[in-house]
């Protein structure tokens, strides 16, 4: 028979865990693997060691040969029964045994002769065997909230020792509390292997986030990892404790629309019937959730609410709001009146929450609503209004036309750039758009565009004598006239020559008054100097005091201010 090494026999899940047993060496084997059993010869030499002899005990004070080694002889193997076939020697005189199995739990002695002397080595065997697997079994259809239920069984098949089982909800052991948690474990002995199976069946009374929980079961065998099940989920049914009306909608709802309203229950299995309440009217469905109301309108603004069919006190409510915005521009469209004339304009809103108004005037937007309290020409244009709220807008527009007899505002002249010409300007109001004409031919007639009843009209002239030209319009409702003189350019050019001529001698006067009069000062001023020199010297003369004055003096200082205010005049 061929013998396996002792690297070999290590290498095949083969431990060895060392302990003293009642006094005894013990050594665990894997069952159904080979293992080895040591024969501690302690400090004995192998060359010394004349017989090496294995036996087992088989009970009753029994014992059975297995197998012996003499010196320089090979091994005889002399075992019968259960262990012929299944043992060798190892190195260091160790006994090999393949095939371990549960009546090997016993006792193996390793007798050894040194010269005269006898020594025997008992040795304690025990067997482990690693549970075939672990499942759940027998699992429940459902949890239900509250109630004690069982929920399943995990197995772990054919181990050695008995398997102790652990219950887990989302990896999180479960200790059984007499409440919640029941936890009962059974163990069956197989009678031909011996190895025992291990049943533990779990009761969970479930609560409402239990739903989707994972339990699993696990096992730690002595020898190996531990075994872990698949793991198993259950349906927590529980009944309706909330409900929730949901609307869903288009924004704004707006007349027309449609409307759907969902009735939401946090039973578990979902409630399947449910009443709407439809201001006033039971609609009742079935394998459904939902409602839809088409086509509303204002009127269908409210309150809605759905219940359970089996708890109609089991209800939830929502209100719906049908937005409208409607206006009324009075009056509106194409609108003619006559100038002078009083407009009232009105605008009336009839809308479901407040609203905002903007005005314009032909696309210019106007700070405040327009009135007309005295129509002019000015006032014609397109007015239109746009009324918003929130995301809903309506829009209106007048079309006002000021119809009148047309008047002439401003008839005036002007020369041309360049001199030559002149050019006469007529600015007309009235409506329809007047006809324009002039008492004289002209060139270059230019007329503006007519907006909002005015209209310039312009033609130039070149006069070669003084005229009285008239601009005269009309229209249906009557007409206007004005006159305006017009000189001619030859004339103008005669009398711009004779006013610079003019001018000329008129400031050659002014500059010769003003000369002749600085000239008299500074006589007059030469004089009084000449004067108060002379009479300075004849009061010397006379022993006069030189600061005194005589009457002569102070009528020639009279004098020289008299001709000074005449120079500065």
């Amino acid at each position: 028979m061929h013998l396996l090494s002792a690297s070999c026999v290590r290498a095949l899940l083969f431990a060895t865990l060392l302990r003293q047993v009642s006094g005894l060496e013990t050594v665990i084997g894997l069952y159904g693997e080979t293992f080895e059993i040591p024969c501690n010869i302690g400090a004995m030499k192998a060359e010394d060691i004349m017989i090496t002899k294995w036996k087992y005990d088989k009970g009753a004070g029994l014992s059975g040969d297995l197998l012996v080694k003499q010196k320089d002889q090979d091994v005889s193997i002399s075992a019968t029964d259960e262990y012929k076939g299944r043992v060798s020697m190892g190195a260091n005189s160790s006994l090999l045994l393949s095939a371990a199995k549960l009546t090997d739990q016993r006792t193996f002695t390793c007798m050894v002769v040194v010269g005269a002397d006898i020594a025997e080595y008992p040795v304690n065997v025990v067997i482990y065997k690693t549970p075939a697997g672990l499942e759940i079994s027998d699992k429940a259809d459902e949890l239900e909230i509250g109630k004690l239920t069982q929920l399943g069984t995990c197995v772990a098949k054919d181990s050695n020792p008995a398997a102790t089982i652990t219950w887990l909800k989302n990896n999180t052991p479960l200790v059984a509390d007499g409440k919640g948690i029941s936890i009962q474990a059974s163990v069956l002995v197989d009678p031909v292997t011996g190895l025992s199976t291990t049943s533990s069946t779990l009761e969970f009374s479930a609560k409402k986030e239990d739903t989707d929980a994972e339990f699993t079961c696990s096992t730690q065998p002595t020898v190996g990892t531990e075994l872990v099940s698949s793991p198993a989920t259950f349906t927590v049914t529980y009944s309706t404790e909330n409900i929730d009306l949901q609307v869903t909608a288009q924004e704004p709802l707006v007349e027309g629309g449609n409307v759907t309203l969902k009735c939401l229950a946090d039973g578990n299995p979902a409630p399947t019937a449910f009443n709407f309440h439809l201001k006033g009217e039971l609609v009742k469905v079935e394998n459904t959730d939902t409602y839809t109301i088409t086509d509303v309108s204002r009127d269908s603004t409210g309150e809605y609410k759905c219940s359970l069919v089996d708890d109609p006190t089991m209800e939830a409510s929502k209100d719906i709001t049908v937005s409208y915005l409607d206006i009324n521009l009075s009056p509106s469209g194409n609108i003619v009146k006559k100038a002078g004339q009083a407009l009232d304009l009105t605008l009336q809103i009839n809308a479901s929450g407040d609203s905002k108004v903007t005005w314009t005037k032909d696309n210019v937007k106007l700070d405040k609503e327009p009135e007309f309290a005295k129509l002019t020409y000015a006032d014609s244009g397109r007015y239109e209004c746009e009324v918003t709220m929130g995301l809903l807008t309506q829009k209106d527009f007048l079309e006002l036309v000021v119809e009148g007899v047309p008047v002439i505002k401003r008839l005036s002249k002007k020369r041309g750039e360049d001199g030559t010409h002149k050019v006469l300007i007529c600015e007309v109001e009235g409506s329809p758009k007047p006809a324009v004409s002039w008492s004289i031919n002209g060139t270059s007639l230019d007329e503006s565009p007519f907006v909002n009843g005015k209209i310039t009209h312009k033609i130039t002239v070149v006069p070669a004598a003084n005229l009285t030209v008239s601009c005269s319009v009309s229209n249906e409702f009557g007409a206007d006239s004005r006159t305006i003189n017009v000189s001619s350019l030859i004339e103008e050019v005669r009398m711009d020559k004779q006013d610079q001529s003019d001018d000329n001698d008129q400031t050659k006067v002014v500059v010769g008054v003003v000369v002749g009069l600085l000239l008299a000062t500074v006589v007059i001023g030469l004089a009084y100097w000449v004067y108060m020199k002379k009479s300075k010297q004849g009061s010397w003369k006379t022993g006069e005091n030189e600061d005194g004055s005589s009457e002569e003096e102070k009528k020639l200082e009279e004098k020289v201010e008299e001709n000074s205010q005449k120079a500065e005049v």
